[in-house]
């Protein structure tokens, strides 16, 4: 009868286990700040008609120098409402895919490229205004590929 095994093949000496919470919670910090800009933008836009966006919103966007005619700024608007929440669907997809990996392979550095696509998303679907919260997808997938995992026990003391 011989000894247990791992799936590492050493007999007897199981790996630590390997916890990815700080990845995870910069990930899920991400995915709540983004929806809380993307989704509050196409919320409002989505909302709000025509008239409405030329009494309350057009005068604001006079005054802080976008000076475009009244049609084409309720417009451009709208379709910056639509692209913004599609840009949060694709955030919160790729976040929950990165996450859901995480959970089930912390030891892949892998799972990081996850949270980078979720972090460019972000990045070019909200044209760079939200660079702050991409960073923070950037952080967990960086983390993902610089943190250790214990690949390899010490040799002294393992029995063979």
């Amino acid at each position: 009868m011989s000894a247990p095994t791992t799936d590492r093949g050493r007999v007897g000496v199981a790996a630590p286990p390997v916890r990815r919470t700080v990845e995870s919670w910069l990930a899920v910090a991400g995915m709540v700040v983004s929806t809380v800009f993307l989704g509050g933008f196409a919320v409002v836009m989505n909302r709000v008609d025509e008239a409405q966006f030329l009494a309350t919103l057009y005068p604001e966007l006079r005054a802080v120098g976008i000076d475009l005619p009244r049609a084409e700024a309720y417009q451009a608007a709208a379709t910056l409402g639509a692209w913004f929440g599609f840009t949060l669907v694709t955030v919160l997809l790729l976040g929950a895919i990165g996450l859901y990996v995480a959970g089930r392979r912390p030891a892949r550095r892998a799972t990081g490229w996850w949270f980078a696509a979720a972090g460019l998303v972000c990045l070019v679907g909200s044209q760079l205004v939200l660079y702050p919260v991409a960073f923070l997808f950037f952080c967990g997938a960086g983390l993902f590929a610089l943190r250790a995992v214990p690949d390899r026990l010490p040799e002294h003391g393992s029995k063979r």
